[in-house]
């Protein structure tokens, strides 16, 4: 009849039910440490086995069910893995070649590009600069040479030039550009021209005098200037401060010079509020200092 019991059992193989029956049995290991490890009759084991496939409509037969307590006491139907071996791990490493080979081929592509961006953004730079170092110390050497008529700037050219061959020779590039960089320096100012100008505007000062502290009965007289180029742009000069013997990067400074050319200033600019004759010196191209046309030491300060 439809609906009946007989109709709604599952028809099993009996191996396969033994087998159902010893992963039923595994699954459930609190039923087994209960029932098996406290040494209980195996029929209430049944039982309850009985119990738990009846609840899911599945009738099994109470000789099954034995084979199934037995079969995992002798652990049938139970997979032991193979004990560890130099064989069993390429086996493994086998089976799992599709992984391994996802992980070596992104490891390889990773190395690629480490290499590639040190290659382009590190090396390649390096390399391209270890390269162009001695040609740079040759042109600023040369130029220096070609353009000096002053004995002392080619002087300093040689021996900043040697400076930096030696370098190169013991792989230094650090010394190598600092040379190069003070040949630049003497290049740029071997080259440089301008006009030495006394500075003649409205609320900045034409001149100062200080009381030097190795002697406070004396006064030191200074005309302050600028260096101003041909087509009118004051420059910023390194400029030797002899009060601290330090040199500063200035677009003026103070000009040491003697008191009576420091009055002499100071009278033209009282009468009319202007310095008339502004010109100071000339910085021609091949030297390194300026010329200068009013009675000077050279000396100067930076600060007042």
């Amino acid at each position: 009849m439809p609906g009946s019991a007989t109709d709604e059992k599952l028809p099993l193989d009996e191996v396969m039910l033994a087998m159902d029956v010893v992963d039923t049995l595994r699954h459930r290991e609190m039923l087994v440490a209960r029932e098996l490890n406290e040494e209980e009759r195996d029929k209430q084991l049944i039982e309850r086995l009985r119990e738990i496939y009846a609840a899911q409509g599945i009738e099994v037969p109470d000789r099954v069910l034995m084979e199934g307590v037995e079969a995992l006491k002798q652990e049938r139907f139970t997979y032991t893995p193979p004990p560890p071996s130099f064989g069993v791990k390429l086996a493994r490493i086998y089976i799992n070649r599709g992984a391994w080979g996802r992980l070596i081929g992104w490891t390889f592509g990773l190395v690629v590009f480490l290499w590639l961006t040190y290659a382009v953004l590190v090396a390649g730079p390096r390399n391209r600069e270890l390269a162009s170092l001695p040609r740079d110390l040759q042109t600023q050497h040369e130029a220096i040479l070609e353009e000096a008529k002053a004995d002392e700037a080619k002087s300093r050219g040689d021996s900043l030039f040697a400076k930096g061959t030696a370098a190169l020779e013991e792989g230094d590039r650090g010394a190598a550009r600092e040379a190069i960089e003070s040949l630049r320096d003497l290049r740029e100012q071997v080259e440089r021209e301008y006009e030495v100008r006394i500075i003649s505007r409205e609320g900045e000062r034409t001149g100062v005098w200080r009381v030097p502290d190795v002697n406070l009965n004396a006064k030191n007289y200074y005309i302050i200037v600028e260096a101003v180029t041909r087509d009118g742009d004051v420059l910023s000069l390194p400029i030797l401060n002899e009060e601290n013997g330090k040199t500063y990067n200035v677009k003026k400074w103070g000009l040491r010079v003697e008191k009576q050319f420091y009055d002499k200033v100071a009278a033209d600019k009282q009468e009319d509020g202007i310095v008339n004759d502004r010109h100071a010196g000339e910085k021609q191209r091949g030297w390194l200092q300026p010329e200068y046309d009013i009675p000077t030491t050279g000396a100067a300060i930076t600060s007042w």
